[in-house]
C-alpha cells in the first residue's frame, strides 16, 4: 500500500497551496487587463463619437450617420463594460491570493521548524491540520466561483492524483 510520511504530506500541501496562490493572483492580473482593456476602449470610442458629433453638426447626412454609429458602438462597448462586471472576481482572486499566502507563510514556518527538528510528532500533526482547515476555510469563503477557479482547481487535483479531473460541461463517466 501506498504511504506517505508526514513531512512529505505537509511539503506537497505547500506546494499545492503555492501554485493556487500564484494561479489566483493571475487570474486577477488578468481580468484587470481584461478590464482596463475595456476601458481604453470605451474611452477611445466616446472619443470617436464626440469628434465625430462635432463634425455633423454643420456636415451632411453621411457624417451625422457616422456619428449616430459611432455613438452606439460607444454605448454598446460601454454597456459590455457595465454588464461583464469583473470587478467583483478580480476583488475575489485577490483575496484569495493573499490570504493563500498568509497560509504559505505559515507552512514555511512549519516545514522550518520541522526541518530543525524543533516539534514533536503529535505537536506536528496538530499544526498541520490546522493549517489544513486554514486553508479549507479559505477556499470555501475567499475563492470566487468562477471558470478560473475551476480550472485552478482542476490544475491542483489532476496532475497529482492520477485521475482525470471532469471538465463541468463534459458528462461524467459511469
Amino acid at each position: 500500500m501506498f504511504q506517505m510520511d508526514i513531512a512529505e504530506h505537509v511539503r506537497l500541501s505547500h506546494q499545492s497551496l503555492e501554485d493556487a496562490c500564484r494561479a489566483h493572483a493571475d487570474a486577477a492580473a488578468r481580468l484587470t487587463r481584461l478590464s482596463s482593456w475595456f476601458r481604453v476602449a470605451t474611452l477611445v470610442a466616446t472619443a470617436v463619437a464626440a469628434g465625430l458629433a462635432v463634425m455633423a453638426r454643420g456636415a451632411g447626412p453621411r457624417w451625422q450617420m457616422g456619428s449616430i454609429v459611432a455613438a452606439g458602438a460607444a454605448f454598446a462597448i460601454c454597456a459590455a463594460y457595465v454588464g461583464f462586471n469583473q470587478q467583483p472576481r478580480i476583488q475575489g482572486h485577490l483575496a484569495c491570493s493573499a490570504r493563500l499566502w498568509l497560509v504559505c507563510e505559515k507552512y514555511q514556518g512549519l516545514l522550518a521548524e520541522m526541518h530543525a527538528g524543533l516539534l514533536e510528532l503529535p505537536a506536528l500533526r496538530d499544526r498541520r491540520n490546522a493549517l489544513l482547515q486554514e486553508a479549507a476555510t479559505v477556499f470555501e469563503r475567499t475563492a470566487p466561483a468562477d471558470r478560473d477557479t475551476f480550472e485552478i482547481a482542476q490544475r491542483a487535483l489532476g496532475p497529482r492524483s492520477g485521475m482525470p479531473v471532469a471538465s463541468p460541461s463534459a458528462p461524467a463517466a459511469a
